[in-house]
């Protein structure tokens, strides 16, 4: 039934900073906005081996009962470098939500709380890495 990540959805009350910072953080502009000049309410980044789609919308179009408070769900990013990657979305100006933590061998997980009230996780997970070269061999 389910296929495979297509679009993770961030919300930011500043949506220009927002994209300037995950820009930052990605090394790689977004490759769409709209509108195409001006404030913008929709930028995208196309994110990783896959090409996951990463967008940011205007918290104005949040679906009623949207909050900055914590809970739901946590979608990971695989990383090569858990503790660089830490070290940087806190540099950054990110916070802390999960300390990165071994949940078994070959699964370490972290999350932090971006500037913008997302949360935003990462992992070292041996089956991506497996699946991943199962699909280039």
């Amino acid at each position: 039934m389910l296929r495979g990540l297509t679009t993770i959805s961030f919300y930011a009350h500043d949506v220009a900073a927002a994209r300037d910072w995950y820009a930052d953080l990605l090394d790689i502009p977004a490759y769409f906005q709209r509108p195409e000049q001006g404030d913008p309410a929709y930028v995208e980044f196309r994110v990783g081996d896959y090409q996951h789609e990463l967008g940011i919308i205007d918290a104005r179009y949040a679906p009623h009962g949207w909050s900055t408070e914590d809970g739901g769900a946590i979608a990971y990013w695989a990383v090569d470098d858990l503790d660089a990657t830490w070290k940087k979305l806190l540099e950054m100006g990110a916070t802390p939500y999960d300390q990165p933590t071994e949940r078994g061998p070959g699964f370490t997980t972290a999350s932090v709380r971006d500037p913008f009230g997302n949360i935003l996780g990462v992992m070292i997970n041996h089956h991506y890495l497996n699946v991943l070269a199962s699909r280039k061999g």
